[in-house]
């Protein structure tokens, strides 16, 4: 049994987790993903108990990715319409180098097995032990991040809402700025512009690990998409559709003029 895969090769969501699994549906429908490996639950758990085979494993797999990395959780029962878990797991972004890889897996591992998420888990009827996944991938030099809604999640409007920022998309995600906020119909005709405050923009460091950047004082409420880069977003947001279905919640990127998925997961429902 093939304990790493190619994302692209990642079908078996009891094993990779649906991150993974659902980057691998993306892959093979011709989106544009950064490359990267799915780590099985077993894998991730030898990792973390230090088995040295497992991470030597695990390292040799990953030098052929272009460096630096992001390692993102992938547990079996994460990211679906009952559960996010958004906020429980920990995401790592710009590990410098294979060699650190295991420690990066090891810390995510923990935090899927921490009490808070252990705590969420339960709150939302999850009883069993997770089995945690992980996506390892090539991490983007991003002009701009964010997240967009394939059904508005706050009417439920059947429209697009993207939020985004300068940098990497963590700005917007864990709410370190007033992100822009634009609405579009299906046909992408823009609905709604609001500009945010975007006092900082998230880049990788050289040696690892991200940093909170000043933004130019021109560009904290400049609109930080142009018309051609929304109309692209709206069209990611079709092609994620006719991939996954309807009511999506999307992360992405664009960097040197492409438009990249980073994540795709049906939005989470509230009232539990």
């Amino acid at each position: 049994m093939n304990e790493v895969l190619p994302l692209s090769e990642a079908h078996d969501t009891s094993l990779f987790g649906s991150k993974a699994v659902g980057l691998g549906e993306a892959t093979r429908a011709g989106l544009s993903v950064p490359p990267g490996i799915a780590l099985s639950g077993t894998l991730v758990e030898a990792v973390a108990s230090g088995e040295e085979v497992a991470v030597a494993r695990l390292v040799q797999l990953a030098e052929n990715l272009s460096l630096p990395l992001a390692v993102r959780s992938s547990a079996v029962d994460e990211d679906g319409a009952e559960a996010s878990f958004a906020g429980q797991h920990l995401t790592l972004l710009n590990v410098p180098s294979p060699a650190e890889l295991p420690s990066a897996v090891r810390d995510i591992w923990w935090s899927a097995n921490s009490d808070s998420a252990i705590t969420y888990r339960q709150r939302v009827g999850l009883f069993t032990r997770p089995s945690v996944g992980v996506v390892v991938q090539s991490l983007l030099n991003p002009d701009v991040a964010g997240v967009m809604f394939t059904q508005n999640p706050v009417t439920g409007a059947d429209e697009r809402v993207i939020e985004g920022s300068w940098g990497l998309g963590e700005a917007v995600v864990n709410g370190t700025v007033i992100p822009d906020h634009f609405r579009m119909d299906r046909a992408g005709r823009v609905l709604e512009r609001i500009p945010g405050l975007k006092r900082v923009a998230i880049r990788a460091l050289p040696n690892g690990g991200t940093v909170e950047e000043p933004v130019p004082a021109e560009d904290v409420e400049r609109f930080c998409l142009d018309d051609l880069q929304l109309e692209k977003l709206s069209q990611l947001a079709l092609r994620c559709e006719q991939v996954y279905g309807p009511a999506r919640d999307i992360e992405w990127a664009i960097a040197d003029g492409t438009v990249y998925l980073l994540q795709c997961r049906a939005v989470t429902r509230t009232g539990r």
